[in-house]
């Protein structure tokens, strides 16, 4: 019996090399619209998940290794806070 890899599996697979994730990445990386969702049935799976929140610039510089994601200029990301979430090792 093969399972289906898709966007889901490879988030669970991201946060369980102990990467962090923040909605952002799991929408444009990963295509996940739901990661409130995804980290719930995490959760309830047994996983240990953390947070906290970080500066968008810090999301962004993390984003940029992988993909282009230029933001407008006049958009304050050093004084916008955006949650990151990972597994507690």
């Amino acid at each position: 019996m093969t399972k289906n890899y898709g966007n889901v599996m490879a988030l669970k697979e991201h946060l369980l090399e102990y990467n962090k994730i923040s909605l952002l990445e799991a929408q444009l990386l990963f295509g996940v619209q739901n990661l409130t969702a995804e980290i719930s049935r995490l959760k309830k799976d047994g996983y240990i998940l953390k947070s906290r929140r970080v500066l968008l610039s810090k999301i962004l510089t993390r984003l940029n290794n992988f993909t282009i994601c230029k933001t407008p200029k006049n958009l304050p990301i050093n004084e916008i806070l955006v949650t990151e979430w990972w597994v507690s090792k």
